[in-house]
């Protein structure tokens, strides 16, 4: 079986619209209040039917040897876009705290900045710890945008994503130092240093 070979790529610009669309039903929908329930819940939903299109495209591209350079670059700006929309809505909602969604939005807009000035040279893919920070940051907002509060109470709600968060940072810097001496080390080999 053959799939178009543009798949892995539709998929992953989708990813780009659906980040505004679930940002602003965030945003209206809030939280805790419950006639914006609905509202919430598909945010929360759309946020991950779209994260895990990031899983949907990888495989597709590698599956079927269809790995594209504009998949390479893309991809993790579509990621970066609708991760940093969920970090940005909650803060906004006043459930995250601003300093830490600052500390990764850096991180990530920094190496995103850093992929364009470089790409005449070279696509830098996303590395393995990087990848595991993406998941880990799906997984994190998944759980903060479900309103679970409402199974598990408010406190052990909040508790609960504190520390998933409090994760999220520690890998953030984590990967972001990993590829910053990444770079430092490609380009040494680079000029044979």
């Amino acid at each position: 079986m053959s799939i178009p070979r543009q798949l892995p790529n539709a998929i992953t610009v989708v990813r780009i619209p659906l980040a505004i669309v679930f940002f602003v039903l965030l945003l209206i929908g809030g939280h805790l209040g419950e006639g914006s329930l609905p509202l919430r819940w598909t945010a929360a939903i759309l946020f991950i039917v779209a994260i895990s299109t990031d899983w949907v495209d990888g495989y597709l591209a590698r599956r079927y040897d269809i790995v594209s350079d504009f998949g390479k670059l893309w991809d993790p700006i579509a990621d970066k876009l609708l991760t940093g929309a969920a970090f940005v809505g909650l803060a906004i909602l006043g459930e995250m705290a601003w300093w830490m969604v600052v500390v990764i939005l850096v991180r990530e807009w920094g190496i995103t900045i850093h992929r364009f000035v470089v790409v005449r040279q070279h696509v830098v893919a996303a590395a393995w710890m990087g990848k595991v920070k993406t998941a880990f940051q799906g997984v994190a907002l998944g759980w903060a945008l479900l309103p679970f509060w409402l199974l598990i109470g408010e406190p052990a709600f909040a508790v609960i994503t504190l520390i998933l968060m409090w994760i999220v940072v520690v890998l953030t810097v984590a990967s972001g130092v990993d590829y910053v001496l990444a770079q430092i080390r490609g380009a040494r080999a680079d000029t044979g240093e």
